[in-house]
């Protein structure tokens, strides 16, 4: 998809608040800081559309960015550490599940994975997650500028053996500051919502 035009449409907490249009969504998970808002300003194209913030957790609404009037990019709060109270992190987490299990305009999920570091307990809890309910999933390996260029391959495969990836599941290298992994992502999403068409 060439992206033409982006704009946040909605921000929410509850199902009330999320837009009703039925355009297909693809949502971005991943736990706090580890790039999310940085990778939907790439392929969106745009600078400080999502707004990046070095602290975690940050991300405390439902937030749906409009692309083309075709689809929304859907930025949900980071799992993990955050610096909230425990029931606000559990309000958010009652939130996202909800979002979730009963969004029927949900067509894809990107789940988000820092390249440097083997992934996570809440990492591998999500993949299983969305896999055991049959989503739509790719998975992106977030801060490949961090590496050496000849140390991607060997970090892609560590998260492919720790969350056990089959050759269908799709795992692509991201860099913000090279902008790298951007073009073979929209083809990935494109795939994704021809299937649901």
């Amino acid at each position: 998809m060439e992206v033409k035009k982006s704009s946040l449409a909605a921000v929410g907490v509850s199902f009330a608040q999320y837009p009703n249009d039925n355009k297909p969504e693809i949502a971005f998970v991943g736990k706090s800081n580890v790039g999310k808002s940085t990778l939907i300003n790439a392929i969106l194209n745009r600078k400080a559309l999502a707004r990046t913030s070095s602290q975690p957790g940050k991300t405390r609404t439902i937030n749906f960015y409009n692309v083309n009037d075709e689809i929304y990019v859907v930025d949900l709060p980071g799992y993990g550490y955050a610096k909230a109270s425990k029931t606000e992190i559990e309000k958010w987490g009652v939130m996202v599940e909800n979002y979730l299990q009963k969004r029927e305009s949900l067509s894809g999920i990107i789940l988000l994975i820092d390249i440097r570091h083997e992934p996570g307990k809440n990492d591998m809890m999500m993949y299983e997650w969305l896999k055991h309910y049959g989503y739509h999933m790719i998975i992106v390996a977030t801060k490949a500028d961090k590496l050496n260029r000849s140390q991607i391959p060997k970090h892609l495969s560590m998260i492919q053996k720790a969350l056990n990836l089959s050759k269908q599941d799709k795992l692509i290298a991201f860099s913000g500051t090279a902008k790298t992994g951007i073009t073979e992502l929209w083809e990935q999403i494109d795939l994704l919502l021809s299937k649901e068409l």
